[in-house]
């Protein structure tokens, strides 16, 4: 099974077909998708204006999308050694018990579904490096009340959703997940019984 990089390779081969490189795109996909697989290949879609079923899209596009996925995954395997790093050291200071950052990112451990999107259509329309680099700040200070994307406030506690855990905030305004670590327990509480229960798509 391929790797990441030698995928991003295909993807800038010319002497690959298009149909090669486009699959080839997809493919990294299934090894960092910040926003969850269909979210992600939305945003480069979008982005960098090929269609989601486009087989021949122009190669220049593909290579746009390929290098701004490739700098998020930098960003977010320079934070995972951070993260070893700072991990092994508070085992060796008789710190065993993970934290809520720790548990959170467990579940994210290899940069599937970070910012998760569960709906496919909605996600940040900044730059995944930029998004990333938002996120990870955030995890590194102190909570606060707002998504760390995009700073909204209006967070709506959401069910069912197609992600591990299933229920948590949605940050209405650019449509992640928002990791619980990052919010103050009051702004918790606030999504938790505020009006708005977006319903499962």
């Amino acid at each position: 099974m391929a790797g990441f990089r030698s995928l991003a390779r295909q993807v800038r081969d010319q002497r690959c077909d298009l149909a090669l490189r486009r699959y080839s795109l997809r493919k990294c996909l299934e090894r960092f998708a910040p926003y969850g697989h269909r979210a992600t290949w939305d945003h480069l879609c979008v982005t960098w204006g090929f269609g989601p079923e486009d087989r021949s899209p122009d190669p220049r596009r593909l290579v746009g999308a390929v290098a701004e996925l490739e700098q998020a995954r930098e960003i977010w395997l320079r934070y995972e050694v951070a993260f070893a790093q700072r991990r092994r050291q508070e085992k060796h200071d008789g710190l065993r018990r993970p934290g809520s950052v720790d548990d959170w990112h467990r579940r994210t451990w290899g940069g599937f579904g970070i910012a998760w999107c569960d709906d496919p259509r909605v996600h940040p329309a900044d730059p995944l490096p930029e998004v990333l680099r938002r996120l990870i700040g955030a995890l590194e200070r102190e909570p606060g009340r707002s998504c760390p994307v995009c700073g909204d406030e209006d967070l709506a506690w959401r069910h069912g959703m197609n992600h591990e855990p299933s229920s948590g905030p949605v940050c209405v305004g650019c449509g992640i997940l928002v990791p619980l670590p990052v919010l103050t327990p009051e702004a918790v509480e606030t999504a938790r019984r505020g009006r708005r229960q977006l319903a499962a798509v």
